[in-house]
């Protein structure tokens, strides 16, 4: 039960339902699951205080659960943990499966911030991923999403480019394999192919839209060389780990928002997707990939996965392994991206690098190595327990 969790003879679960300009809340007592009060606060500075206030009024033990909607939640929870409170974070889609087992029928604001707390006191505090400011990890996740919208609009302009090289120049269109419109040669030899056209609104709009592929391209990878500098700075371990390069290893950090959130690398690997799902029948014992978590951390790990699987001798030997065990090609795949989740979660555990900036110019270096600091080099995953 909740009200046992630390010590604590009671507790009350505020569930949060943030928007733009107002949030509402709802407080449920851990204990019996009764409704304590509910209000409706606006999204600023006095509704936080006043949220607070309230909260405060309710109980002395408390845990705020607000929906992680990122872009309309992140100041009220910034502001609850500034106040001390205890905040975890819950999936939007824990809240919709909480609203459908409630009794009484429809949607609102409060219904679905009830619908939040319920599905807290149901399913355990524990369950559920405590909020953590990181101000270097939010800087670096803001940089990473950034980056990924402009590569995301770049491939929208490369096919529509290639829509309109099919009716100016089929030839040249089919001449083009994947991902070529992204390199400055063969933009350059688009671009001159279409300057000996005659001129015409189609042939316009094409060298326009090469423009913009040279543009989008230019700012993409100065953003990927200054993640490069910062994930250097704050976490230099990960780039030393074999498939974790500057992209990836800004994902990890970015998505995790502290490792702190995560009391234990299980609880990591259910975010991550990784923890595996026992799907048994009678005398056969299996389990399957889990579908859910997030899907951006699972991502990350994935792509080191199939990396060490490709060049990594030690990790061709572990794959290897599971497989004559007869977990097939998936199923030792899926142990390894448990072993990657443990072992990740332990490298983001690590105290984070200071940071030094150049009084001259700004710029961010990473620390010098303390005396004694040993760097962590790719480890083999040989004796690994594994739950499957």
């Amino acid at each position: 039960m909740l009200n046992q969790i630390e010590g604590t003879v009671q507790m009350i679960v505020i569930g949060a339902d943030t928007h733009k300009r107002t949030h509402a809340l709802a407080a449920v007592d851990a204990g019996t699951g009764r409704q304590r009060g509910a209000r409706q606060v606006k999204a600023e500075e006095q509704g936080y205080l006043a949220a607070v206030r309230w909260g405060r009024g309710l109980d002395e033990e408390r845990v705020w659960a607000i929906e992680d909607c990122r872009h309309v939640s992140r100041g009220f929870e910034q502001a609850l943990i500034a106040a001390g409170e205890r905040v975890v974070r819950v999936a939007p889609h824990r809240m919709g499966a909480s609203r459908r087992g409630e009794r009484e029928p429809g949607k609102s604001d409060q219904i679905d911030a009830l619908a939040i707390a319920s599905a807290v006191v149901k399913d355990g505090v524990e369950r559920f991923p405590a909020a953590y400011l990181d101000q270097a990890a939010m800087e670096i996740r803001l940089l990473s999403d950034h980056r990924k919208d402009l590569v995301a609009e770049r491939t929208r302009v490369q096919n529509r480019l290639r829509w309109h090289l099919l009716e100016l120049c089929p030839e040249l269109e089919r001449s083009l394999g994947r991902g070529s419109l992204a390199q400055p040669r063969q933009l350059a030899r688009v671009d001159r192919r279409l300057r000996r056209l005659p001129a015409c609104a189609r042939v316009r709009i094409a060298r326009e839209q090469i423009a913009q592929l040279r543009d989008l391209t230019r700012r993409a990878d100065a953003l990927e060389r200054e993640l490069l500098v910062l994930v250097t700075a704050h976490r230099p371990q990960l780039l030393a780990e074999t498939g974790c390069g500057a992209l990836t290893a800004a994902l990890l950090i970015g998505r995790t928002a502290g490792a702190e959130r995560f009391p234990s690398d299980a609880s990591f690997a259910r975010q991550t997707g990784t923890a595996p799902i026992p799907c048994s029948s009678g005398q056969r014992h299996r389990h399957r990939l889990d579908r859910g978590g997030d899907r951006q951390l699972n991502h990350a790990l994935h792509v080191i996965a199939i990396t060490r699987a490709r060049h990594d001798p030690a990790t061709q030997a572990y794959l290897a392994r599971k497989e004559a065990e007869g977990k097939g090609k998936k199923g030792a795949l899926r142990c390894l991206k448990r072993h990657l989740a443990r072992r990740f979660h332990y490298l983001l555990s690590l105290p984070a690098e200071t940071p030094q900036r150049d009084p001259s110019n700004g710029a961010v270096h990473a620390a010098a190595p303390r005396p004694g600091d040993t760097r962590i080099v790719a480890a083999a995953p040989s004796l690994m327990p594994c739950v499957s």
